[in-house]
């Protein structure tokens, strides 16, 4: 058996770094993946946000090197929550419910050039600060 899933999208904010109680480096940020489609004439778009997990090395360059708005690519495995199975669920503060997707990196590519890097405000894609649901 095996899995494997590869996205591309914007960081929602910039990534934190914290250490494992082993000394291991470990660097976490969001990744929204955009869709957009027409539909009967209008313009649909969908948004959905990934929970990446990085680890030893690649944690440390991606806390280094990446930024809100830095657009990656990055191949993996899904993580379910370890109580369900399934990927997370929470609820939004108008009460709509939303899923999040927890991916562990296995490679991360920086997509963005050195050009992109110095502009002083990068284009997440349109994301608000409010859309990003952790």
């Amino acid at each position: 058996m095996y899995q494997d899933i590869t996205i591309i999208g914007y960081l929602g904010k910039d990534p934190e770094l914290r250490f494992a109680p082993s000394g291991e480096p470990v660097a976490s940020f969001s990744v929204a993946t955009n869709r957009v489609w027409t539909d009967n004439g209008e313009k649909k778009k969908e948004t959905t946000w990934f929970r990446v997990t990085v680890w030893g090395k690649r944690g440390e360059s991606c806390n280094q090197y990446l930024k809100k708005g830095s657009k990656v690519m990055v191949r993996g495995r899904l993580s379910p929550d370890p109580k369900t199975g399934r990927p997370r669920t929470f609820k939004y503060a108008d009460g709509t419910m939303g899923t999040n997707y927890d991916l562990v990196a296995l490679d991360v590519r920086f997509l963005d050039s050195a050009e992109d890097n110095r502009q002083t405000e990068a284009e997440p894609g349109e994301l608000a600060e409010d859309e990003i649901p952790f």
